[in-house]
């Protein structure tokens, strides 16, 4: 099944990106850091040319630490800023406070120097559907200023949220991409969340997540759901992970439907650990071991 999303309201946001882009001084994007790659729409980076552009892997405490760490380079390397945090560890929100000032700092200098009024530091909020942009908002503001809900495409207009601490933030709708050039990137995106449940076979998903999970993490299925042979069909994973799980019909058939919701909700909450499914592209893996050999 071929997953493409580009709802009527997409293509506004994009329109509303452009036109209130002048109007701020940085760009957030936020990346799920679970899935760094697949969760960053390349539009963004068109639409934001030479602003200055700040990368965020939200969700990091649902996420591999090291792998975090590997994609922190890697964008570092791409000459980027970058942190990494999650919206239920009050520390991060420091540190989210002192990156946007710095990325904002050149700009508000600029304003000095023309002998205009100081003014807060205005920073545009961007990523896709679903990626927690409306709970990163109300985290920084310490109260709920923008609504949220765990739905994709829930934001629809412009919303402008003042801080006390001198920094105005734009929150702008998701946008996601018009064709899903990359399908397993789709996959992932249904995966965690971003993609709304009736554009998607869960089958498909879940059979995408087991096969990935099998590879990059093989303890957790063993750990989890009792599964001995993880580098067994996928199919016959999600029978093992149905009956752990008791995911079963009268007469002990496996609930299949039951079964693909549990893996996941699993999944999605962190009940299965702390999972990344994107790795860095293997060349950045190398410099980054390199990198990190020589010191």
């Amino acid at each position: 099944m071929l997953i493409q999303w580009f709802p009527g309201h997409m293509a506004k946001t994009r329109r509303l990106i452009t036109e209130h882009l002048k109007a701020v001084d940085v760009a957030a994007e936020l990346l799920d850091a679970r899935i760094p790659y697949s969760s960053s729409n390349p539009m963004i980076q068109e639409l934001l040319g030479n602003k200055p552009h700040l990368v965020i892997l939200n969700k990091a405490d649902l996420a591999d630490p090291a792998c975090t760490a590997q994609w922190e380079a890697y964008f570092k390397e791409k000459g980027r800023s970058v942190i990494s945090m999650s919206c239920t560890n009050g520390k991060d929100k420091k540190k989210f406070l002192r990156v946007i000032r710095e990325a904002a700092s050149p700009m508000l200098e600029k304003w000095k120097r023309r002998g205009l009024k100081t003014r807060s530091a205005r920073i545009m909020i961007l990523g896709i559907p679903n990626v927690g942009k409306s709970t990163l908002i109300n985290f920084i503001a310490g109260r709920s200023m923008a609504r949220t809900a765990n739905t994709p495409g829930h934001t629809r207009g412009k919303q402008w949220v003042r801080l006390a601490d001198g920094l105005d933030l734009l929150d702008t709708p998701g946008v996601l991409w018009p064709k899903f050039e990359d399908q397993e990137a789709a996959l992932r995106l249904a995966a965690t969340g971003a993609i709304a449940g009736d554009v998607f076979n869960s089958s498909e998903v879940v059979m995408s997540l087991l096969k990935t999970l099998s590879v990059m993490a093989p303890a957790i299925l063993r750990e989890k759901y009792d599964i001995e042979d993880t580098g067994a069909d996928p199919q016959l994973l999600l029978e093992q992970a149905g009956r752990r799980r008791g995911c079963l019909l009268s007469g002990g058939a496996i609930d299949y439907d039951r079964a693909e919701m549990v893996v996941l909700n699993d999944f999605r909450s962190g009940k299965l650990g702390k999972i990344t499914l994107d790795a860095v592209p293997e060349e950045s893996c190398l410099l980054y071991t390199s990198d990190a050999a020589d010191e």
